[in-house]
């Protein structure tokens, strides 16, 4: 059968670590939707640094929209809440550069932080380092369900532990690039189609 149409189809963005919905990418891919399907509603949680606190968030933005949502992308550590996400809720879900194992990229940063995006500042502890491992989801049951999009030349996670961690997930590695995933607009057509939802064509220089 081919997949149910959804009508004013929503997509959930997970944001990353010290990051918001203001990044870069966000901008860039509410910059895009208008041209490639006006119907979508881009949702955008403020997850904030307490990992219990980020995931009660991405849910409660998700269960808002569950009726019509076509699925959830995550970038970096919203890679990581998008993955436990998707495996809660049975969702599609588009993983930019994830962090694998957040719990222990993390450690590095342990103390004081401050998000440039917010002004927020705060201590990163181990007690955060534990609540991210509680939300690991452990072995994939529908790994067919998530999407990679990594670049090989990510200065801040290495790519090779996403191939590992979703080896029967479908991916999409490019050479080069970095973290913030560059030209993130190539990819945002075939993210939605992943999605299922659907995209006018549209020609990128």
């Amino acid at each position: 059968m081919p997949p149910r149409l959804l009508k004013n189809p929503a997509v959930l963005y997970l944001h990353g670590f010290n990051s918001s919905p203001q990044s870069q990418k966000l901008v860039e891919l509410g910059g895009l939707l208008p041209e490639l399907n006006p119907d979508v509603e881009l949702v955008t949680p403020l997850l904030g640094f307490d990992p219990k606190q980020a995931y009660r968030r991405a849910c409660e933005a998700y269960e808002a929209v569950s009726g019509r949502c076509a699925g959830v992308v995550g970038s970096s550590l919203g890679g990581y809440y998008a993955t436990a996400l998707s495996q809660r809720f049975g969702l599609k879900a588009v993983l930019i550069n994830p962090a694998v194992y957040p719990y222990e990229l993390l450690r590095s940063h342990l103390g004081p932080q401050h998000n440039p995006y917010t002004g927020e500042r705060y201590v990163l502890t181990e007690r955060h380092m534990a609540d991210l491992r509680a939300l690991d989801p452990g072995p994939l049951k529908h790994p067919k369900q998530l999407l990679l999009l990594l670049q090989s030349g990510d200065e801040t996670l290495d790519f090779r532990q996403a191939i590992r961690r979703y080896p029967d997930s479908p991916a999409w590695i490019q050479p080069g690039g970095d973290h913030r995933f560059q030209r993130f607009d190539r990819v945002v057509p075939a993210m939605l189609e992943f999605l299922g939802v659907s995209c006018h064509t549209r020609t990128i220089g």
